[in-house]
């Protein structure tokens, strides 16, 4: 029920209860006036009969008091009056006429207490006041009917007056008087509630009005105004909500706008809830999208190594945006190639949804080569490269800008259906990715840094620096593969000669040239340092020394094979290696390195250009090595 209805019902049914209280109150007043007075009336008509009692008896006209109360009976509304005389009375003057010494127990009870009684009787039909008023002796007024008639005491009981005065008029004209006053109160109470009606339409439209405006402002809709039909309370209500909403709609719209701007996406400032969604909950959706981010950045900004960020990153779009096909490729700008870094969420995985031409040349990335989104959702084919699963689906590609230029792509792969809501997410997304932009920029810088400082920079191996570092981890992983590997100390033979007679610069290239050569022995998994000069060491992870002799082996015979030209000629050199395993020689990595030293330096005490196995024999505790 509407507040209008209420407030109408509410006060019809206070003003029946008030009519109805009013007109039984009426009643219940007229009643007892009309009594009240009845009572007066009937004082009157006893003293009236006493007075003329004793005038007859002054007079000598007793004998003919019955027609003088017949006469009284006359009068309208009297139905009976009679006289009952006393026991004094009747001891002077004899018990008198039948009526007058009949008696009942209520004029019984008058002449014995001399007080006056009223009762309201129903008498054929008729609603009767019945009045018993005593003759009490006294010797007051004209005539003296204590000295004049009676030989009694004063305030004897000389008998009592009883007068029967019939209602039924005064009923009726009660009724007609309460009839007039309950019509008069009903049509009063009538106009007072069309009035009521008149001066709450004001403040009911109002409410509605009110209504309406917080419905749409509670549905994002801050457009709603109410006209001010007033300058009272009701008007001031009014004026005040529309401030309220033109408030609400200029901050909200000013916020959503400055918080679209920071996340790349285009707000529609229009009012209309319907087709904009709630203004309200997505400008709360792109200031918490912005919150999450900056939660995020602090969070990737404290990660050890770009493969967190990126390991963030694929949980952000699988996780919170629900993206399950999706690639983040990693830009090399030296080399001008794309790797895979996370696919579907799989680390290391090849190349799923684009040409692999893009590996090998990352110009042929569309969003590498232009720095900006391409959206295939609304316009197909916009990238050539592009290799879906389905014939529907579609992608959406997004550069991670560091530098200035794409330093990573994240592609978003989605079916047709999909792709609507994928373009509502992709502003969102953005805002994660742009702030992951500078922090892997940092984090590849640092990487970058860290790599110089552990490589060497004339060879390009790792130098002693790296392997005190990577050591720990080395050997963790052998105690957790359960899995022995072996360390190769190498030093070229004669080196010093080389600088000496040739000069530092031809030393270099010698170096150099050893150092491909290593490498190009080696597994991926193997690690090739620089220790120091001449010397090299290498380990050869998950190798036995059986198998670790016939590498060092053939890398001793292909330098002894190797001609290094120079200026005027060639030169040939040969190398000498110790091999040690751990964790057979020693539990110890610094110890299997010693041992792998030592075996080094017997192969030079034996010849150079050879290879030796360590053996427990070569260990001297007392020798300084």
């Amino acid at each position: 029920m509407k507040l209008k209805d209420k407030i109408l019902v509410f006060s019809s049914s206070v003003t029946t209860v008030l009519v109805v209280a009013l007109v039984v109150f009426s009643a219940v007043g007229f009643r007892w006036f009309a009594i009240h007075q009845t009572e007066r009336h009937v004082r009157s008509l006893a003293e009236s009969v006493k007075v003329g009692l004793t005038e007859s008896m002054v007079h000598g006209t007793i004998p003919k008091r019955q027609q003088f109360l017949a006469r009284l009976a006359l009068v309208p509304g009297i139905r009976q009056v009679r006289v009952v005389r006393g026991p004094a009375v009747i001891s002077q003057f004899g018990p008198g006429f039948p009526a007058e010494s009949a008696r009942s127990e209520t004029i019984e009870q008058v002449l014995a207490t001399g007080k006056e009684i009223f009762e309201v009787l129903e008498i054929d039909g008729e609603v009767t006041v019945r009045g018993v008023v005593p003759y009490i002796a006294d010797d007051q007024g004209v005539p003296d009917c204590l000295n004049q008639c009676h030989k009694v005491k004063f305030g004897a009981v000389l008998g009592a007056v009883s007068i029967d005065v019939s209602l039924a008029d005064v009923r009726r004209q009660g009724i007609v008087g309460v009839g007039i006053v309950g019509l008069a109160v009903l049509a009063a109470a009538m106009l007072a509630l069309l009035l009521l009606r008149r001066m709450m339409n004001p403040l009911t439209e109002s409410a509605q009005a009110v209504q309406a405006v917080t419905s749409q402002a509670i549905g994002g809709n801050f457009a709603g105004r109410i006209n001010q039909r007033s300058t009272d309370e009701v008007g001031d209500i009014a004026l005040n909500i529309n401030r309220l909403m033109e408030f609400l709609e200029r901050e909200v719209t000013t916020i959503r706008t400055r918080v679209g701007q920071l996340i790349g996406h285009q707000v529609n400032l229009g009012h209309r809830a319907n087709e904009d969604g709630n203004q309200l909950v997505l400008t709360t959706e792109m200031v918490e999208s912005l919150v999450q981010a900056s939660e995020f950045k602090k969070a990737i900004e404290e990660d050890q190594t770009k493969l967190d960020i990126y390991q963030r990153l694929a949980d952000v779009l699988r996780r919170k945006y629900d993206f399950n096909r999706f690639s983040i490729y990693e830009v090399s700008s030296s080399k001008n190639r794309m790797t895979p870094i996370v696919i579907d969420g799989e680390f290391g995985a090849a190349c799923r949804y684009c040409d692999p031409q893009v590996t090998l040349d990352a110009s042929f990335c569309r969003a590498r080569r232009t720095g900006h989104e391409v959206n295939a959702v609304g316009f197909p084919g916009l990238c050539t490269m592009f290799r879906p699963d389905a014939a529907d689906d579609t992608h959406i590609c997004l550069p991670i800008t560091q530098s200035g230029t794409a330093g990573c792509v994240v592609q978003i792969v989605v079916a047709a259906d999909e792709a609507p809501l994928a373009r509502l997410m992709v502003p969102f997304v953005a805002v994660y990715l742009r702030e992951a932009g500078p922090v892997l920029e940092a984090k590849r810088l640092m990487e970058h840094l860290r790599e110089n400082a552990l490589r060497d920079a004339m060879t390009g191996m790792y130098n002693r620096r790296f392997l005190e570092e990577y050591v720990g981890t080395l050997v963790a992983g052998s105690q957790r593969r359960k899995s022995a590997f072996s360390v190769l100390m190498l030093d070229l033979d004669f080196f010093k000669q080389v600088n000496d007679t040739h000069g530092h610069e031809v030393g270099d290239k010698v170096l150099k040239v050893l150092a491909e050569l290593l490498m190009r022995n080696v597994r991926s998994s193997d690690m090739a340092v620089r220790y120091g000069g001449e010397e090299f060491l290498l380990v050869l992870m998950d190798t036995g020394a059986d198998a670790a002799m016939l590498v060092a082996e053939k890398i001793r015979s292909e330098v002894e094979a190797t001609k290094i030209p120079l200026p005027g000629g060639v030169l040939q050199k040969t190398i000498s290696i110790g091999v040690a395993e751990y964790p057979t020689d020693s539990d110890t990595f610094w110890q299997v390195v010693k041992f792998a030293d030592v075996a080094m330096y017997k192969a030079k005490e034996e010849g150079r250009n050879r290879v030796l196995r360590f053996v427990p024999e070569m260990w001297d505790a007392n020798a300084s090595y």
